[in-house]
């Protein structure tokens, strides 16, 4: 589901055409039946598998009728983001709505994207995208996106323009929307048309051209195992492998690898780009018609053929993480008794109330520290009481190993993360992710109980300190 950047229809779509024919006469050439044992619908999130860890989950067992969590989920709505690519930079015709006729849960464990077309043949759908945006592979291990997902059960001609996908896009892309392909794309499962096909796509660097051929992509596809893509649900996986070197990223359907890319087939400084932000968000859609649906059939869709109201299903939606120092699960440690702070005493960072980027992970000098921290990530600690005499002063305890030339500001704010800051400090490469250094910074007058946030700007996109603890002082 690539957000091509604005430009003439040409440029965007002949490249993608050729690649997604030429894996679409792949597919449709497959003739031998495959083995596999066709799952059935209305299955948890399966037991966390020796390893790993389950840093994330939605199996969207609500009432029927009821839209996803909010605290999950974003649900898109319209034609683009604000200031972003017409029509999701994809060509896609339809108009995403938070109706639950075009998005619900389905009372059976089930989460169902509807597309619909109405009398006068306009088409709508849901996308939907998670609140958090910081899913990466800690360092030294592995990141794997998991759902389980039953393509809309449509095939031939009536199925023309459907293109359901599960796919992931870098942190960056919010509020920027110009940044494709840059900040990296996974498309864990896309598919048009009603093919039985499952494909697995990365985008990157720059468009067109570059390492990753845009705006195709480095692609691959297969068939399901056993029952078809749209009979039956099917397992599908990413992961993002950062302990073997090169680091590798692969595709998986019902535990079946078929496509893997290596660091060193993309390269500096692209792969750094992709990898070395905040992090990833999630996205479930049903497209109708676009450059992918359009390309496979060789002429517009949908058509006139097109049924509407052939449902994705999605039994859950999993990340999980495996080994490395870093753990992407930003659970707070217990607040003190009573929920108060002391401004005065040692406030750990990584015991936040609230969070925006942020990203927990083992610390060197002992528990854990905040980290992957970069431009307009923050973190919010509340109760923290300064009493009637105004802090002189705060100090925290940072670390950073940001490239050269690369800092920026840890800074101070009260009651909003986008308050005037109070104060600040400007930090850049320490020697190392766990070279500690404490640094202090003037604060403005503040007293009473208050709610702190620490804010992070930065002029590149790129993480650059990490944050052990923070104090103030009188």
């Amino acid at each position: 589901m690539n957000p091509i950047p604005a430009a003439p229809a040409a440029s965007a779509t002949e490249p993608r055409t050729r690649r997604r024919l030429a894996l679409a006469a792949g597919v449709l050439a497959l003739t031998t039946a495959l083995a596999g044992v066709s799952m059935t619908a209305q299955a948890a999130v399966p037991p966390t598998p020796s390893g790993w860890n389950l840093v994330w989950s939605d199996d969207f067992t609500g009432s029927a009728g009821t839209l996803p969590s909010s605290a999950n989920w974003i649900i898109d709505t319209g034609t683009g983001y604000p200031g972003g690519p017409a029509n999701w930079g994809t060509g896609e015709i339809q108009t995403y709505t938070s109706s639950t006729a075009n998005l619900a849960h389905d009372g059976s464990g089930n989460l169902r994207i509807t597309p619909l077309r109405d009398s006068a043949g306009r088409w709508t759908s849901a996308r939907i995208e998670t609140v958090r945006s910081n899913f990466k592979a800690p360092s030294g291990g592995v990141l794997a996106l998991e759902g389980r997902i039953q393509m809309p059960n449509v095939t031939g001609a009536a199925a023309s323009g459907y293109w359901p996908a599960f796919w992931a896009l870098g942190s960056p892309y919010r509020g920027n929307y110009q940044n494709w392909p840059g900040i990296g794309e996974f498309d864990v499962m896309e598919n048009v048309n009603g093919i039985n096909s499952v494909w697995g796509v990365l985008h990157c660097g720059v468009a067109p051209g570059g390492p990753c051929g845009e705006f195709n992509g480095i692609g691959a596809s297969r068939a399901c195992p056993g029952s078809t893509c749209q009979a039956a649900f099917h397992t599908y996986r990413f992961e993002w492998d950062a302990s073997t070197s090169p680091q590798q990223l692969r595709w998986y359907v019902d535990g079946q690898l078929f496509h893997t890319v290596r660091q060193n087939q993309i390269g500096e400084p692209y792969w750094s780009q992709m990898t070395n932000h905040a992090g990833y968000f999630l996205l479930l859609n049903v497209a109708m018609g676009g450059g992918f649906p359009d390309g496979v059939a060789g002429s517009a869709t949908p058509t006139a053929a097109t049924v509407p109201g052939r449902s994705m299903l999605v039994d859950y939606v999993a990340v999980y993480t495996r080994g490395g120092g870093g753990n992407p699960s930003p659970t707070p440690t217990t607040p003190p008794p009573g929920g108060v702070r002391d401004a005065y005493a040692t406030i750990q960072a990584e015991s936040f109330n609230a969070q925006n980027g942020v990203q927990v992970e083992t610390c060197a000098e002992g528990g854990q520290d905040i980290g992957w921290l970069a431009n307009g990530d923050w973190a919010r600690y509340d109760n923290v009481d300064f009493g009637s005499t105004p802090p002189r002063d705060f100090v925290a305890r940072v670390a950073s190993g940001a490239a050269s030339g690369v800092s920026g500001l840890v800074e101070v704010r009260v009651d909003s993360p986008t308050a005037p800051p109070i104060g600040s400090f400007a930090v850049g490469n320490t020697g190392g992710w766990q070279t500690w250094r404490s640094v202090p910074g003037n604060v403005g007058a503040v007293t009473g109980r208050r709610t702190v946030y620490l804010t992070f700007s930065s002029g590149q996109p790129s993480d650059f300190v990490n944050v052990n603890w923070f104090t103030f002082r009188r």
